[in-house]
């Protein structure tokens, strides 16, 4: 199996189906990160899409001797920032909660699947008011999974800033979560 940074060398080629080859690989994750960020299925299906064509059209940018996944992360995160900007100016819409991806009510008891939903409906309403760098870490940390160094190399920035930055994220979702629950 190729590399990403090999696909990425055959994209700048002009190959068009090592793109295919990276896409496959990286679609789902790329629509559930975006899906993360902005919350909302369309918007994220979109900005996945033109991340692959930002991929497309910018790999001889690519630093083969740089991981892929933080360079693909970073035009993934450079594209919804850019879209939330241009909701927030065109209107100020609320995200449906059914779009937001981050925990799915799965309960047989009627009594507790409610308490389960009210639960989600006000963690969601709460990460959508959090900031973007906020919503970004915990996100990639309890909605993806991923582990600090990794975030550390996805995000370009220290390990201790990783778990710092998570740590007052955390602290600011509860704060809002209190808040919707009163």
């Amino acid at each position: 199996m190729e590399s990403d940074a090999a696909l990425v060398m055959s994209i700048k080629t002009g190959n068009k189906k090592a793109l295919g080859r990276l896409v496959e690989r990286h679609k789902k994750m790329a629509f559930r990160t975006a899906l993360g960020l902005v919350g909302n299925k369309d918007d994220a299906h979109d900005i996945s899409q033109e991340a692959f064509l930002r991929v497309y059209n910018s790999a001889r940018t690519f630093d083969e001797s740089q991981s892929f996944l933080p360079w693909f992360y970073t035009i993934i995160s450079n594209l919804s920032r850019t879209w939330l900007r241009k909701r927030s100016r065109r209107d100020n819409r609320s995200v449906p909660l059914e779009d937001a991806p981050y925990l799915v009510v799965n309960e047989a008891n009627p009594e507790k699947a409610l308490l389960k939903k009210e639960s989600v409906e006000l963690l969601q309403t709460a990460l959508l008011k959090l900031s973007y760098d906020d919503r970004e870490i915990i996100t990639l940390q309890h909605f993806r999974g991923m582990a600090y160094d990794d975030m550390a190399t996805m995000l370009d920035i220290p390990r201790g800033t990783v778990m710092s930055r998570l740590y007052y994220a955390r602290k600011r979702l509860a704060k809002l979560m209190r808040q919707n629950d009163g």
